[in-house]
Order: structure tokens, then sequence, then C-alpha cells
């Protein structure tokens, strides 16, 4: 009886850490650079992209890599629609709920296409 509540503590934690880990940057991801200044008019923007990360199980207090969460989704995203420059990133600010019940952190920016 005790190897199998073992056992299945095991699974529910091995599950619940796989859950709350941070968003790997892709190879193509890699190759996408945010910037602040307004891309030429060489560069083609392909549209607006939201990244997120996960908080329900590491709470809001890990702001930092949720924020790098989000950051590697956007940009991993961005590479998947073909663009190669973020602008203009931002990040919402938190409100109240968020100190109950963590949300995703989300970064949203234009993405473009630039030589």
């Amino acid at each position: 009886m005790r190897i199998k509540v073992l056992l299945g503590l095991s699974a529910a934690a091995l599950l619940l850490a796989g859950c709350s880990t941070s968003k790997d940057l892709s190879a193509a991801g890699q190759r996408v650079t945010f910037t602040d200044q307004q891309p030429g008019s060489t560069c083609q923007l392909l549209g607006e992209l939201t990244g997120s990360q996960s908080n329900w199980l590491s709470g809001a207090g890990g702001e930092n890599s949720s924020l790098r969460g989000a950051a590697n989704d956007l940009r991993n995203r961005a590479a998947e629609m073909g663009g190669n420059v973020i602008y203009g990133a931002t990040s919402p600010t938190q409100n109240i709920w968020s100190s109950f019940a963590p949300l995703d952190s989300k970064m949203t920016g234009q993405v473009y296409k630039c030589p």
C-alpha cells in the first residue's frame, strides 16, 4: 500500500514539475531580436503577436523567469511567422488579482521581417 502511495506522489510531483518549466528559446527564435527603434522602410510589418508564460504553478513571484518565458515564446512565434525583429515589446502590468491567482505573464510586440 505504501509503495502505491509513494509511486502516486512521485508521478504527481513529476507532472507538476513539468508544468512549471519556463519556455525554451528555439534555434530560429534565437535569431529574432528586440528593438526600441522603429524599423526602417526596408522592413516589412508582419503583424502583432503576444507571447505568454504560465504562472499557475510557479506563482507571480518568479517575475523575471516568467517574463523571460513570455519573451522566449514571443521570439519563437515571431520566427515561425517569418520575422526577425520585434519592435515595441510591452508587458501588461499586473493587477490586484495577480496577488491572489497568478496569471500568465504576457509580452506583446510588432513583428517585422528586415533584410
